[in-house]
């Protein structure tokens, strides 16, 4: 049953609601006179316990209100309520410019940070999924040596001796106490100390003899050496006589013990022997070890993380990629590519030609024919005295004092999985217990998927059930949470930093689920990102669920699915920037739809629309881009062919492989093809078509700049050309002034007092960091004399705080400055101050200033742009604007390819290409590809299935 219209909060000519400027009841949290940012001193209500979407176009205020109100009055309303001792220890926060805002529950913000920056953060870890992990393998883990894998158990005293009187009676026994196990020498000091400790008979390298017959021993040789403690014949009332036998023994044995027996009556002729410790040893290789912690399995402590890559899983070093990328040359011929150039040194080139004669290998044999064994020892050293070719190299980088050879070397190397723990993190002792059959590493590397099967068929022994229950519910909830949410595909020890916005915060929202709090004011920020259609539902039916346990639940989201369940529908306008931070429409979806003055409730409606290309261009093979057999993560020998001179899309379910194909394969192999820079890019078999191309351009959306002082004016390079037309103004010709003046990052240019910051910060100990305008450029970063030069009576500082829309008609004259600014104009960014800190921009704004940085650059028409994403915090309108963007690169001659799960530019794309047919495991094909209707066409496809109703709409 619908729930009665609510009435419509419309704003006055002063911002707030036309008529009673009551509070009204507890039932909402109500705003009063925001003015953050480009709010234009609104009120508004929100509803308790709602689901509560805010939309408008990118910049009209949504997340103004969502967050920098919203939260942030939350959030110092917490720290407020502390006493005076722990704020001290916290960020102080200022209080938001808004009049009042009252009923205001905790709050709680799942926002869409591109990942935790912390290399060590992994899925488990944010999700508390290891630590419960940690726990369980400390206390029902088997350790094993990780070296010969024999079991190891901590055993007592009295439980050796209950083992040895099981032997029948009649059995001979020998206790022994190992005193050296396989180790070079002449062992006198050993043979010494056995004697002192009153024994007679010693045991060395498997035969029993006086202590005084004992032969000297080879020095070069390996050695064992037992001192023989007592002999005994298995028979009644031989238990205290035996314990006394096996304490002596552990004693002088450091912790180990051997029991060597012969059964005589079983028709035995050879004595059997057996280890035992009382600590945690391996008895075959004398390798001690700390009792099993949970802190043994932390890769983020020394006491359990890698000792050589400290639990990074990675060590940066020389790339044999980079090293060797032509395999077929010989070492003559240059395969060594760090000596091209620059030969190594005589001694260096001595030992590599004398260990590849005594492998009977010649300098002109083809790198690729080298045996794989003798290829390895020649890159990383033997056991003798050949050190490898990447020691070599190490040396002469810690080495070399000229900085071009250092950069040579330097542009060699690459993060390259760690050659001692092999990715795990953790060292050696820590990877050798098994639970399950499987180590923690292994458990981790489980997609969620595996990981709640895995889960749900653990079994333990009924002794165990106690502590294992809990621990085990624990794992099982937030791995069916974060399977809930739709992230069924990402592996535990998935990195954070390699999360994209969307991923993290739907796992951060899995946590929250989790917790079971009730009464708190979530505020989410696109939780749709980077979801399929297919599973949108699974987002709407976690949202739905926060709400449900009592919460209040505010999303700033652009997805029509999305905004079509809420409770409570806003639409923010009319435009960006300063003609927007109003409240255009609220009320129930179809409230919103009906107004005629609402953008969005026009596109919901389907009066508005992105049109479908009246005509798709046609693809030939003939040009086209192919990469062949690649088997990134979850690839199945994908071929992939990518038409050129069109628009391509890569489509596909949450997990399917469309990252692993663009971003983590094609990407990198053009970028090490075309410009011979760039990461690794994952295995493939080969790569043709690229001649075609004379540059590939990706487009992401990680920051433009991570200081203040960055902005689009400086990233996009317009900031120079400003500068120069001050530098030609006459005051700045009169006083000598040279572009570099200009600059808030030179000292002569910039406010002394501020260091070109505009403010500065007084600190107030229990209270907020107070950030004033500085007193001496009132916040315009530069100082007097800098400020004297002006064009068209406005000063530099004047032009940064001006909006691209307006600087676009203030330097029209200027060509190079108006191609940039027109550039930022049509990818919608109109609305940017172009001096606005790149600290403040959103991950979807930053893409599209790569994007408008691109688009005013000299054009070849044969250049690959890659774009992940850029609908990414996009109204249907912006993304219209987008897409008339992208289709004028198209037109130019280049080739742009798009990952997105958006079906307005999906159906817009000249050719598809769809990956699954699910996620994970289960992904990693190419199901379709084609024009968007040969794909709706498809029934494999479930992106054809959303996308055939786009269609026929």
């Amino acid at each position: 049953m619908d729930r009665p219209a609510k009435p419509t909060t419309r704003t006055g000519s002063n911002g707030h609601a036309a008529g009673d400027h009551s509070l009204g009841d507890d039932s909402n949290i109500r705003i009063r006179g925001a003015r953050v940012n480009n709010l234009r001193n609104i009120d508004v209500d929100l509803p308790r316990s709602e689901l509560i979407v805010l939309t408008g176009p990118s910049g009209s205020g949504k997340s103004s209100l969502a967050f920098d109100t919203l939260y942030a009055e939350g959030k110092r309303q917490y720290i407020e309520s502390l006493s005076m001792y722990a704020r001290q220890f916290l960020d102080q926060m200022a209080r938001p410019d808004v009049d009042v805002i009252e009923g205001l529950q905790p709050t709680l913000c799942i926002d869409q940070r591109p990942g935790s920056q912390n290399p060590r953060s992994t899925v488990a870890t944010i999700t508390e999924i290891y630590d419960y992990l940690r726990l369980l393998m400390a206390r029902l883990g088997t350790p094993a040596c990780y070296q010969c894998g024999t079991s190891i158990e901590q055993q007592s005293v009295q439980e050796i001796v209950d083992r040895i009187v099981e032997f029948p009676a009649g059995t001979k026994l020998m206790v022994l106490a190992p005193m050296v196990r396989g180790r070079k020498g002449t062992h006198k000091e050993v043979f010494s100390k056995i004697r002192k400790a009153g024994f007679l008979r010693v045991r060395v390298d498997g035969v029993v003899t006086e202590l005084d017959n004992v032969k000297p021993l080879v020095a070069q040789k390996n050695h064992h050496i037992d001192a023989v403690v007592d002999r005994i014949l298995i028979k009644p009332k031989i238990e205290t006589r035996l314990a006394q036998s096996v304490r002596l023994a552990v004693e002088h044995g450091e912790g180990l013990i051997s029991i060597c027996f012969l059964d005589e009556s079983s028709g035995a002729t050879e004595w059997s022997e057996e280890l035992h410790s009382t600590r945690y040893a391996c008895p075959e290789c004398n390798i001690s070890y700390e009792e099993i912690e949970p802190r043994t399995f932390s890769f983020n402590s020394p006491y359990g993380a890698c000792p050589v890559c400290e639990g990074l899983g990675y060590n940066e070093q020389f790339d044999i990629e980079f090293l060797i990328p032509d395999p077929t040359l010989s070492f003559q011929q240059g395969a060594i590519a760090a000596w091209k150039k620059k030969q190594p040194t005589a001694k260096t080139l001595e030992q590599i030609t004398s260990f590849l004669a005594a492998h009977q290998i010649g300098l002109d044999t083809p790198f690729e024919k080298i045996p794989d064994q003798v290829r390895q020892q020649f890159l990383y050293g033997d056991e003798e005295q050949f050190l490898g070719v990447l020691l070599f190299l190490e040396k002469e980088l810690a080495t070399s004092k000229s900085q071009a050879r250092i950069n040579e070397l330097s542009h060699l190397r690459d993060d390259v999985t760690c050659q001692t723990c092999h990715g795990s993190r953790l060292r050696p002792e820590a990877m050798g217990v098994r639970l399950d059959g499987l180590a923690i590493h292994d458990i981790t590397a489980m997609s969620v998927a595996e990981a709640n099967a895995w889960v749900d068929g653990l079994d333990f022994h009924e002794d165990d059930w106690p502590i294992a229950k809990p621990l085990r519910d624990a794992i099982q909830t937030r791995v069916r949470f974060l399977s809930k949410v739709g992230l069924d595909y990402l592996s535990l020890n998935r990195s954070a930093d390699t999360l994209s916005g969307g991923e993290f915060q739907r796992v951060r929202l899995a946590t929250s689920i989790g917790s079971g709090l009730v009464g708190v004011c979530y505020v989410l920020d696109e939780p749709s990102i980077g979801l399929h259609s297919r599973d949108n539902q699974r987002l709407i039916d976690s949202l739905h669920d926060l709400k449900a346990q009592g919460n209040t639940v505010v999303v700033v989201e652009h997805d029509d699915a999305v905004m079509r369940i809420a409770d409570r529908l806003i639409d923010m306008g009319p435009g960006a920037g300063i003609a927007g931070g109003r409240v255009v429409a609220e009320g129930r979806p179809q409230e919103v739809m009906d107004d005629a003055d609402s953008l969005t409730g026009r596109y919901l409606q389907g009066t508005s629309r992105i049109e479908i290309p009246s005509k798709r261009r046609k693809t030939a093979k003939t040009r086209s881009l192919t990469l062949q057999k690649v088997t990134t993560h979850n690839l199945q020998e994908v071929d992939l062919r990518v038409p050129l001179g069109v628009l391509v899309c890569v489509t596909g379910v949450s997990g399917s492989g469309k990252s692993s194909l663009v971003n983590e394969t094609l990407a990198p192999a053009l970028m090490r093809r075309l410009h011979g820079v760039g990461p690794a890019p994952g295995p493939f078999k080969g790569l043709r078509g690229a001649s075609q191309l004379d540059k590939v351009i990706r487009i992401d959306q990680s920051p433009i700049g991570r200081s203040p002082r960055s902005n689009p004016a400086t990233y996009t390079g317009v900031f120079d050309e400003i500068r120069k037309a001050y530098a030609g103004t006459r005051e700045a010709k009169q006083r000598g002034f040279k572009a570099g003046r200009f600059s808030f990052n030179n000292k002569e240019g910039r406010c002394p007092a501020c260091q070109g910051h505009g403010v500065q910060k007084v600190e107030m100990s229990f209270l907020p960091d107070l950030f004033v305008e500085c007193d001496q450029c009132h916040g315009a970063r530069f100082n007097r004399q800098t400020l004297q030069a002006v064009y068209r009576g406005q000063s530099i500082a004047d032009v940064l705080a001006m909006s691209i829309d307006e600087a676009a008609k203030f330097f029209e004259n200027f060509a190079n400055i108006a191609r940039v600014l027109e550039a930022m104009q049509q990818v919608g960014l109109g609305y940017v101050f172009l001096g606005q800190p790149s600290t403040t921009l959103s991950g979807g704004e930053a893409q599209r200033v790569k994007l408008a940085n691109e688009l005013s650059r000299a054009d070849t028409g044969q250049t690959l742009y890659l774009l992940d994403e850029p609908t990414t915090g996009l109204h249907f309108d912006d993304i219209r604007r987008l897409m008339d963007v992208l289709q004028q690169l198209v037109d130019k001659g280049n080739t742009v390819v798009v990952i997105e799960h958006n079906l307005d530019v999906i159906k817009c794309a000249d050719w598809l290409i769809d990956l699954g047919p699910e996620g994970g495991v289960g992904g990693g094909h190419i199901i379709a590809e084609g024009t968007p209707e040969e794909v709706a066409d498809c029934e494999a496809s479930y992106t054809g299935r959303f996308l055939k109703e786009k269609l026929a709409r």
